[in-house]
């Protein structure tokens, strides 16, 4: 007697007619389409064994259904894009939603190469140093009136050179007497310290921090022997060829500030009028 080999779910032989196994049971193709076949994404229909399932992202399209949302060219073995759940093909996807390169004002196709800066965009070939015309790539460049340039180009073109050492400033520069100087460069004459940031004067077009200035070239206080630098403002009084700071100005007795007052001397010193009645 022959072993009877039916559908496993509606038990119908299978004796003669075309059949599908499903782990390891065999099922007639009616009641396998019914219960495990795909719903087609387009057309709504199950997509039966005689069809090939394309799938993507847990969706299923028939063959003849796989196609561009906006052209209806079939996708089928073809590079495609999606939008909104929508299927495109790469040149319609472009046309509607791809950037546009600044400097040749064609498409940036999908899955290239492309480079972004203040919200342009440029293909990787396209964006070049304007003057070199290298490709910049991932290198340090320098936008300037709409164009973009390599560090080595625009410190050429562009950079203030520093009139001590001759090289490009590139940040953060000082100007004195018309003249461009890297921060570092900028130093006292005396005693070589930095002068940016800080006061300073000059003589002889030299310039010097006011220590070094006030020790090499002020004149000193008759009273404290200390520097007059006469510098910001600062009041001093000159008679006979001495001078003296304005608080040092005092009569040699009693002390009491000479500044705009009658005063005597008496060789080296200053008196008041009181004070100088014994002479």
């Amino acid at each position: 007697m022959t072993e009877r080999y039916d559908c496993h779910y509606c038990k119908e032989s299978l004796f003669g007619k075309k059949y599908v196994l499903r782990d390891e049971n065999p099922y007639c193709v009616k009641c396998y389409e019914s219960l495990y076949s795909n719903t087609c994404e387009e057309c709504k229909k199950p997509i039966g064994c005689d069809s090939r399932d394309l799938s993507y992202k847990d969706r299923h399209w028939h063959d003849d259904c796989f196609h561009c949302f906006k052209c209806h060219r079939s996708l089928v073995d073809k590079p495609f894009s999606t939008k909104d759940e929508q299927l495109l093909c790469t040149e319609c996807y472009s046309n509607e939603y791809s950037s546009k390169c600044f400097e040749c004002k064609k498409t940036i196709m999908p899955g290239s190469r492309k480079m972004e800066h203040k919200g342009n965009s440029w293909h990787e070939t396209c964006f070049t140093c304007q003057r070199c015309q290298q490709p910049i790539g991932t290198k340090s460049f320098i936008p300037k009136d709409n164009s973009n340039y390599c560090v080595a180009c625009y410190e050429k073109q562009f950079a203030l050179q520093c009139v001590h050492c001759k090289k490009p400033i590139t940040t953060g520069g000082v100007t004195y007497h018309d003249q461009p100087w890297h921060k570092d460069c900028f130093l006292c004459t005396g005693c070589k310290q930095q002068l940016s940031g800080q006061r300073f004067t000059s003589r002889d077009d030299f310039a010097y921090c006011l220590n070094c200035f006030c020790n090499l070239y002020a004149k000193k206080c008759a009273a404290c022997t200390t520097p007059i630098s006469g510098l910001g403002g600062s009041k001093y009084i000159s008679f006979e060829e001495r001078q003296w700071h304005n608080d040092c100005f005092n009569c040699k007795k009693c002390l009491v500030s000479l500044v705009g007052r009658g005063f005597l001397t008496e060789r080296d010193d200053i008196l008041c009028p009181d004070c100088g009645k014994d002479i």
